[in-house]
């Protein structure tokens, strides 16, 4: 049986269409913070998936570098996005694959974190610091609570207090107000400002 961990786990999902967990679309929130930070910069879409924001980041003005480690998630989001976008997703691991556009000015997130072990988290943070500029931000969807079950994976606050302060500042906290139902009022939209 395969883990969260591996890719074989998430492409599974993907060939037999099991993706409650996508939005259909691009969030209320992300379509408002790009309406609002139009001057671009190169964005990065770890663990990608089908792609739904891949071309809202282009049309705000963002040279945008999208990856995923299921072939068949990026198969989706290339199909999504259309061949002018196509070539900007990549197949590849978000921890160790050598991403060109680094450093990027944002690392957008969105069922990201939630979907690998917490014991991942850690160098996650770590991975996203390194990759964002001073000054960067990351920003997007955090499913928040104390489950321990997944995935998704819920974020603690006692998590988040141990992960995030040493290289991010929490600089926004909004309710979404189009929520997905697997996550509910438990998914807030963040924008953290890298400051390590």
């Amino acid at each position: 049986m395969s883990h969260p961990s591996q890719p074989q786990f998430w492409n599974d999902r993907y060939k037999a269409g099991t993706t409650p967990w996508d939005h259909g679309g691009v969030p209320r929130r992300l379509a408002e913070y790009l309406a609002a930070h139009r001057a671009g910069g190169r964005a990065l879409v770890p663990g990608c998936g089908s792609g739904r924001e891949i071309t809202a980041f282009a049309t705000a003005g963002y040279e945008v570098t999208a990856i995923d480690f299921a072939p068949a998630a990026v198969e989706q989001a290339r199909a999504n996005v259309g061949s002018a976008l196509a070539e900007h997703v990549l197949l590849g691991d978000f921890f160790t694959h050598d991403l060109a556009g680094a450093p990027f000015d944002l690392i957008y997130e969105r069922t990201f974190l939630c979907a690998f072990t917490p014991d991942l988290r850690e160098n996650y943070i770590r991975r996203a610091a390194h990759l964002l500029k001073p000054g960067g931000a990351l920003i997007g969807l955090f499913y928040l609570g104390d489950e321990r079950g997944g995935p998704p994976f819920a974020l603690s606050a006692t998590d988040h207090d141990a992960l995030f302060p040493r290289n991010f500042l929490l600089v926004n906290d909004l309710p979404v107000p189009d929520q997905h139902p697997l996550f509910g009022a438990n998914e807030r939209w963040r924008e953290y400002r890298r400051v390590s």
